[in-house]
């Protein structure tokens, strides 16, 4: 992943004249859609709370075509010599696997529609693994482009739950819809505050150039997968915890008074309290952050927030990794007004809000005290989109 995204235009440009050369025509229309960057609020969304997230302003491009022939072609430029070619109509769950999975799992929620076959070339710059959703991405991209290509009547809402099925039941990932939300439904120069029980959404400016500050994305190195690591094992603990105490979800619930009854004297009950205990509190963390940034506080006041996110994730949900927090307290103790993982953990990457000024100084620290291989300030940017 560059530190200077490719801009649209030449984005575009350069996905159709990939698809060109493999395929012997040009697509018929290029999309995209970007990954995201969580200011606060991992692990709530498939607990019935809140998040806010930010796109990124690198993104996943899909180049498509109708075809004639009933098969399904998919190519991606980051994976080259991992092509597949399979026919509408024999896609099932898993099959095909690895990268093309995602769009396939699209494809295959809309067989009937898609039946004459579709060519698609993926392209991008969001790094898969590194906690930033580049899975969401590729489906959401791949999603717009078979919507309008077929002719489909998918609102917003529709295409984050396309995009998460194909996650879910085809690849076999247990996401919430944090990730398809943020790619769909982010504006620049905003965060999105999403309650995930009602969906209900709202944006909410975040304008840190303004005020003198970056947020500073640090990849640890260290990859992640949703798919095999310890993700759906957290939320399987996280439905036990709520089951036990009687709610639907863990954020239905006031505060951490309740979480006490968790606590029955055995490891089980202790672990389960310790993952309540961090839905709940980050939860109530996104809502402090979203109320700092609605009254015109200085963003810096969100930094303690951050930090008190990281040490409930470590602790609590037990989802960081020691690379992951060499990187967070290497960017405190090079002034950040705070830090944390983000994403679903066992790897991935780390934020940090800095001084504009201190952006090199941080990057230089990290790299030097936790041996992270890159950094970059990431703008609030637009969400999916067609380009051409």
């Amino acid at each position: 992943m560059s530190d200077a995204p490719a801009d649209d235009a030449a984005a575009a440009g350069a996905a159709a004249a990939a698809f060109a050369e493999r395929f012997g025509a040009a697509p018929e229309g290029v999309w995209a859609a970007p990954g995201r960057v969580n200011v606060i609020g991992e692990h709530t969304d498939y607990n019935g709370g809140s998040v806010l997230p930010v796109a990124l302003p690198h993104t996943v491009r899909a180049a498509a075509a109708r075809r004639d022939d009933g098969r399904l072609v998919l190519v991606s430029a980051q994976h080259p010599g991992e092509d597949a070619d399979v026919a509408v109509a024999d896609l099932t769950p898993g099959t095909p696997g690895g990268w093309a999975g995602y769009p396939a799992g699209i494809v295959e929620q809309v067989r009937e529609a898609a039946a004459g076959g579709l060519s698609l070339l993926v392209d991008g710059d969001v790094p898969a693994g590194a906690g930033l959703s580049s899975s969401a991405a590729l489906e959401c991209a791949a999603a717009l482009a078979v919507r309008d290509l077929l002719g489909l009547d998918w609102g917003p809402d529709d295409l984050v739950d396309v995009a998460r099925r194909a996650e879910n039941d085809f690849v076999g990932a247990p996401t919430g819809i944090l990730d398809q939300s943020a790619s769909v439904l982010c504006t620049a120069g905003h965060a999105l505050h999403l309650d995930t029980r009602d969906r209900s959404w709202d944006q909410v400016p975040l304008d840190l150039e303004a005020a003198g500050l970056a947020l500073l994305v640090v990849d640890s190195g260290t990859t992640h997968s949703h798919a095999e690591s310890g993700y759906g094992e957290r939320r399987r603990q996280c439905e036990e915890a709520a089951r036990r105490l009687g709610v639907e979800y863990l954020c239905d619930l006031p505060g951490t008074d309740a979480l006490a009854a968790l606590d029955d004297g055995t490891d089980e009950g202790a672990v389960l309290l310790r993952r309540a205990r961090h839905v709940v509190t980050e939860d109530a963390r996104v809502a402090e952050v979203v109320d700092l940034l609605r009254a015109g506080a200085d963003p810096r006041e969100t930094g303690p927030v951050l930090t008190a996110g990281h040490a409930s994730l470590r602790d609590d949900f037990e989802v960081s990794v020691p690379e992951l927090d060499a990187v967070v307290e290497a960017a405190l103790a090079a002034g950040a007004y705070g830090a944390r993982m983000v994403g679903g953990g066992f790897g991935g990457s780390a934020v940090a809000l800095v001084d504009a000024g201190a952006v090199e100084a941080v990057s230089a620290a990290v790299a030097e005290r936790a041996g992270a291989p890159r950094s970059y300030v990431v703008v609030p940017a637009a969400g999916a989109r067609r380009l051409r």
